[in-house]
């Protein structure tokens, strides 16, 4: 089935117990006569049908009467798709949800039967991130990961070659050399080749994610232990004895890349686009995530680009890193749901995942697959760094992007100062968090 096609396939499921992979309970349907027939819708975001095919087919050989519809909604109007499809009662039973998605949108969510898996095998099975992600308060699991992508160092080759470096940067204070090194001016100040693309808001690829990932790895608590208050913008202590705010360094140090008046200065609100411009050869660094690889290889072909782990703010092997992905979960609305989620925590286990992985070229989002996809080519690097991702609890991602983007903005054009900035980013996302 080529891609472009793109039709709804039929895949055959028969309830019945599973233990997946020692970890998982089975569930009780198997207990009770089946039903004659259940049938699944299942909503996709970027996975083609081609990527499930094989699962299909071991499927419906042998569970032939729950059958599961697989249908790749558009990226860009998933969101919006999916959530007027749900209030007319006519949405999908399993559906994607963005790792960031729980707070916003977990009233639509089916959590996993009681039962069916506990919080410790969960824990267990997916690296530390699903669980901050996909489990409340209470304990109640809305989502399995199918794998877990993070912000990783790509760099390209050639320029690195043409200066003499024959390493990436392994932490901040050497990717800072590097910036300097490979910056590009004429006689006039204007930029003909950028060390790398950070520093702006608009022009630059996930640049909220690198802003919140430098807080982050400064120490900064994003929220409360209650996850019910905003607390990134609070000093903190560290190791040494020390009263810093890691929300304004990160501010700080991410916007001083688009500062004329420092040595690391090295992009402005006029260069291309951060991808363009790497693609172009017109920047030697940028911050990106895994699925950006297929992409730049098909616009570049040519393209002598390497991926690196994530520059760190220290060599204490205190390693963090920024998750962005998507998990797999049941609608409220589903009649079927306790079907729908024995499916999921199959397709999770640990062989159904492996396949589905090198299927569809993702990392991996279970601890005991990161040993079998480390050495991959393009890969590794993700699923080590799976292990130290992060994220944290936003009460509507979509708004808090635009107000850390319009905070950069402001500290860039010298509208607000950093403390300003940060400030009136805390007290906006504060009024989001409340307003749930």
């Amino acid at each position: 089935m080529k891609k472009r096609d793109r039709k709804t396939f039929i895949l055959s499921i028969l309830v019945m117990p599973i233990f997946f992979s020692g970890i998982f309970a089975s569930l009780s349907p198997c207990k009770e006569q089946p039903p004659a027939s259940v049938a699944l819708e299942f909503w996709g975001v970027f996975d083609d049908s081609d990527v499930f095919q094989s699962l299909i087919a071991k499927f419906k050989k042998a569970y032939p009467y729950i059958s599961v519809s697989y249908r790749e909604v558009n990226g860009t109007s998933y969101e919006k798709d999916l959530i007027d499809a749900l209030a007319a009662d006519r949405g999908p039973d399993i559906l994607m949800i963005h790792n960031t998605w729980l707070p916003k949108h977990g009233e639509i969510l089916s959590p996993a039967p009681e039962g069916s898996i506990s919080v410790s095998a969960f824990q267990d099975s997916f690296v530390d991130v699903a669980a901050q992600d996909f489990i409340d308060k209470q304990g109640n699991i809305y989502a399995v990961p199918l794998g877990v992508d993070s912000l990783a160092l790509f760099y390209n080759k050639d320029l690195f070659n043409a200066a003499g470096i024959a390493t990436p940067p392994q932490n901040w204070q050497e990717f800072n050399s590097v910036v300097k090194t490979l910056t590009k001016r004429d006689e006039a100040g204007n930029i003909l080749q950028a060390g790398a693309a950070i520093g702006t808001a608009r022009n630059i690829n996930r640049s909220t994610d690198i802003l919140a990932l430098l807080m982050l790895q400064g120490g900064a608590k994003m929220v409360s232990d209650d996850g019910d208050t905003v607390t990134f913008d609070e000093t903190v202590t560290t190791a040494k004895g020390e009263n810093i705010n890691p929300a304004e360094q990160a501010m700080q140090y991410y916007t001083g890349f688009a500062d004329p008046f420092k040595d690391i200065y090295t992009w402005n609100n006029v260069q291309h686009y951060s991808l363009d411009a790497f693609v172009e050869g017109k920047a030697a660094m940028t911050l990106n995530y895994a699925y950006q690889i297929p992409i730049l290889r098909a616009r570049a072909p040519h393209l002598n680009f390497d991926v690196a782990p994530l520059p760190q703010a220290s060599d204490d092997g205190r390693a963090t890193t920024y998750a962005n992905y998507w998990g797999a979960a049941v609608s409220k609305n589903s009649p079927n749901a306790t079907y729908a989620w024995q499916f999921l925590l199959w397709l999770a286990g640990s062989d159904n995942q492996k396949e589905y992985l090198s299927a569809a070229k993702k990392p991996t989002s279970r601890r005991d697959l990161v040993d079998w996809q480390k050495n991959d080519m393009d890969l590794g690097v993700f699923a080590k760094q799976a292990l130290t991702a992060r994220c944290w609890r936003q009460p509507n991602n979509s708004a808090v992007e635009t107000i850390f983007a319009d905070a950069i903005d402001k500290v860039v054009s010298r509208q607000k100062t950093v403390t300003e900035a940060i400030a009136e980013a805390h007290d906006k996302i504060e009024l989001l968090m409340q307003a749930e």
